[in-house]
């Protein structure tokens, strides 16, 4: 059943992202500010919600960096990290294939020309990669029950303090490489992503357990 969790809540967290970008998209006749404040808040909400529902199941990571973290943290196996990240970036793209069909769009494979940036976007993700994890790990050790609470809300803040929009998911990075949207990165971008992402988890690790050792 964790794997199904991960799964529903992968998918799921994809295809509100992309989803929601589409209709923001649509209907803000192009105000871009609208249109993301429309996507955040859906993203922001769904996260809530995806956390209540399968953090006693699966863990509700729903992203490879948060698996990452707790593999170091020796709270999951190497076997089950890497079934969690296979889920995780196949559950991501299925996602983005199936919001193209249902919004009808033109074509349903399709590659992002959304060219992000590089080394700012780099910094970006590492400074919202190590608060997304810090949120959890702190979080969870002093208030187990709000971790929904204070992910959702990070990440809601996230999208506007960021100029990366706060993407701190692998899998929902490399999804959206498959939607040239509103959501959608280029594949030059990504790599920028995906190191800051890979920073950001290590130093917030690297912080918890200087906490932890100074408590």
């Amino acid at each position: 059943m964790k794997y199904l969790s991960e799964f529903i809540g992968t998918f799921f967290l994809v295809a509100v992202v992309v989803g929601s970008g589409i209709m923001a998209e649509n209907l803000s006749n192009g105000n871009n500010a609208v249109a993301l404040l429309g996507n955040t808040i859906a993203t922001g909400a769904i996260l809530f919600v995806l956390i209540k529902m399968f953090a006693n199941i699966s863990g509700a990571h729903f992203n490879p960096i948060v698996s990452f973290v707790f593999l170091l943290r020796k709270e999951i196996d190497k076997r089950d990290f890497i079934l969690y990240l296979f889920i995780q970036f196949f559950a991501g793209i299925t996602a983005v294939f199936l919001i193209h069909y249902i919004f009808e769009l033109e074509h349903i494979f399709q590659i992002s020309s959304n060219a992000r940036g590089e080394v700012p976007l780099l910094v970006s993700e590492i400074v919202a990669t190590f608060g997304l994890v810090s949120t959890i790990l702190f979080i969870r050790k002093y208030d187990e029950k709000s971790v929904a609470i204070g992910v959702a809300l990070f990440i809601t803040a996230g999208y506007w303090f960021t100029s990366s929009t706060s993407f701190a998911n692998p899998a929902v990075t490399i999804a959206r490489i498959f939607t040239d949207t509103f959501t959608g990165i280029a594949p030059i971008s990504v790599k920028f992503f995906l190191a800051g992402q890979l920073v950001g988890s290590l130093i917030a690790h690297y912080v918890y357990q200087l906490s932890e050792k100074t408590k």
